[in-house]
C-alpha cells in the first residue's frame, strides 16, 4: 500500500483481502449448511414419546408449512432485501470512496446477528427469523464490497489464483470452527441436544455466538490492511446521494449493455449459480427429509461429516480449476464445472436414496463448488472495462446472483410444498445449469470466432 492506495499484486494486501474469506465463510457452513439447518429441522419437528418424528409441520402467521419450506422462503425474503439495498449503497460507496465502512458495516451486522440466533425459538418463529434474516444480510451485503477488492488487488494474470485461495482459506477456516463447535456440542452427544429439551438444546447455540465472535475478530486483520479509501473519491456533496447512487448504476448498466461477453456471461452466470447456492442453501434438509438413515443419531453424525468432506474436498477442487483455467481459460473450465453439476443433480434425483449415495454427491458437490464459485468471481472481474467504480459494477453482479438465488428457492420451496417432498424440485435446478452450460456455449464459439 502506498500514499492509502492499493498495491497491484502486492502480497500483504492480499493475504489481508483473502483473509476475509477465512473471517465470514463461518456463516455459510456453520449457519447455513451445518448446525443451524439441524437445530432448526430438530427443534420445529414433532416427536412422540419414543423421540421420533412424526410431523415436519409448523404454523407460521397462522398458516401450516413444511418446516423445510418455510426456511427456503425466509432466506429468499433476506435475498430480497439484499437485491434492493446494495445496488443503492455499492453506488454510494463509489462515489465517496469509502467503500471499506460499508464492508464494516455489514460484517458487524451480520456477525452480531449470528450470535442472536442464540435466542431462536419454535414458540415465536416470526421473532426468531429476524436475526437469520439480518445476518444474510450482512453476509451477502458485505461480499458487494469485497469482492470489488479483487481487480484492484490482483493483477488479470493472478486473478484465478487470488480468487481461489481467498475461497480455500474459507473453506479451511470455517471447517476449523466446525469442528470446535462439534467438540463443544458432542460433550453431551449431539443427537440428545438437537432434541426437544431446551437446556440440552442450548448448548448447540453457543455455536452461533462462536460464529459471531469468530466472524468478527478475524475481519479485524482485514479491516486495518485495506485502506478506507481505495480510490479517488468522486466528490464531497453529499446531497442527494442516493440519487447519485442510481445513477452510478445506470451508467453501468449501460456501459454493460455496449460489452457483449459481459452481458452474455452475467446470462449464464445468473443460471448455473442459480442452481449452485439452491443446492447449497437447502442440501442438509434434503439429505434429512430425502436419505434413508438407520436413526437419528446418525443421521445428524453424518450430515456434518459430509459437510466437512465438502469443505475439505472444496479447498483441492478451488486449486484445481484455477489451474484448468490457466491451460484451457475460463469459459471452458466453468463449462466443464457445469457438466459436473448437472451429474450431480441427475444421480440426486434417479439414485440418491442411500447414505452412501449423498457421500459420493458430498464429495462431487466440495469437488466443484469452490471451483465455479472462484472461477466466476475471477472472470466477471477479468471482462470488467478500466474503471474505479468496481463496487458499482460488482454491484451488478450481486444483483444477478441474489435474483437468481431468490428465483432458485422459492421455485425449489413451491415445487416441494405442490408435491410434497423436495426430491421432483431438483429437476429444475437440472433446467438451470443446463441453461447456464448453452449460454457459455455460446459464449465460447463466440470467442472462437471472433479469434478465427
Amino acid at each position: 500500500m502506498q500514499d492509502g492506495k492499493l498495491l497491484i499484486d502486492d502480497p500483504k494486501t492480499i493475504k489481508a483481502w483473502t483473509f476475509y474469506d477465512w473471517a465470514n465463510s463461518v456463516f455459510p457452513l456453520v449457519i447455513t449448511s451445518a448446525i443451524f439447518p439441524n437445530f432448526y429441522d430438530a427443534v420445529t419437528s414433532t416427536k412422540n414419546e419414543l423421540g421420533e418424528v412424526v410431523s415436519h409441520t409448523v404454523t407460521f402467521f397462522g398458516r401450516e408449512f413444511e418446516n423445510q419450506n418455510i426456511y427456503s422462503f425466509v432466506y429468499a425474503f433476506a435475498l430480497f432485501i439484499v437485491v434492493l439495498i446494495s445496488p443503492i449503497l455499492s453506488g454510494i460507496a463509489d462515489y465517496l470512496g469509502n467503500k471499506k465502512r460499508f464492508l464494516q458495516f455489514f460484517c458487524y451486522l451480520g456477525s452480531i446477528s449470528c450470535m442472536c440466533l442464540f435466542f431462536f425459538s419454535k414458540n415465536n418463529l416470526g421473532l426468531s427469523f429476524i436475526p437469520f434474516i439480518t445476518a444474510t444480510v450482512g453476509f451477502w451485503g458485505s461480499l458487494v464490497y469485497y469482492n470489488s477488492y479483487l481487480p484492484e488487488i490482483a493483477s488479470e494474470a493472478n486473478q484465478d489464483k487470488v480468487s481461489a485461495r481467498g475461497f480455500a482459506l474459507g473453506y479451511f477456516g470455517s471447517s476449523l470452527l466446525l469442528i470446535v463447535c462439534l467438540a463443544l456440542v458432542m460433550t453431551k452427544t449431539f443427537h440428545h441436544l438437537l432434541g426437544t429439551d431446551p437446556k440440552q438444546a442450548i448448548d448447540v447455540r453457543i455455536s452461533f455466538l462462536l460464529v459471531g465472535l469468530w466472524w468478527m475478530g478475524f475481519a479485524q486483520y482485514t479491516f486495518k490492511r485495506l485502506p478506507r479509501l481505495n480510490h479517488k473519491a468522486h466528490g464531497s456533496d453529499k446531497q442527494g446521494l442516493f440519487s447519485k447512487g442510481f445513477k452510478e448504476l445506470r451508467s453501468v448498466a449501460k456501459q454493460i449493455k455496449s460489452m457483449p461477453q459481459l452481458k452474455r456471461f452475467l446470462g449464464g452466470y445468473f443460471f448455473y449459480n442459480m442452481g449452485v447456492q439452491t443446492i447449497m442453501v437447502v442440501a442438509v434438509l434434503f439429505a434429512r427429509n430425502e436419505i434413508i438413515w438407520e436413526n437419528e443419531q446418525a443421521k445428524t453424525t453424518s450430515l456434518i461429516v459430509s459437510i466437512l468432506i465438502i469443505q475439505f474436498v472444496g479447498i483441492a477442487g478451488s486449486f484445481f480449476f484455477s489451474k484448468l483455467s490457466s491451460r484451457i481459460g475460463n469459459i471452458k473450465a466453468l463449462m466443464i464445472a457445469i457438466f459436473i453439476w448437472i451429474f450431480i443433480c441427475v444421480f440426486t434425483y434417479l439414485v440418491a436414496r442411500l447414505p452412501i449415495h449423498f457421500y459420493t454427491v458430498a464429495f462431487l458437490v466440495g469437488f466443484v463448488m469452490g471451483g465455479i464459485q472462484a472461477l466466476s468471481r475471477s472472470t466477471y472481474s477479468k471482462l470488467l472495462p478500466e474503471t474505479e467504480d468496481n463496487t458499482s459494477f460488482f454491484s451488478f453482479y450481486d444483483v444477478m446472483e441474489k435474483m437468481g438465488m431468490i428465483l432458485g428457492t422459492i421455485t425449489f420451496g413451491v415445487i416441494s410444498e405442490i408435491v410434497g417432498g423436495m426430491r421432483p424440485s431438483i429437476l429444475s435446478l437440472i433446467v438451470y445449469f443446463v441453461l447456464g452450460f448453452l449460454i457459455l456455449l455460446s459464449m465460447k464459439k463466440e470467442i472462437q470466432k471472433k479469434e478465427a
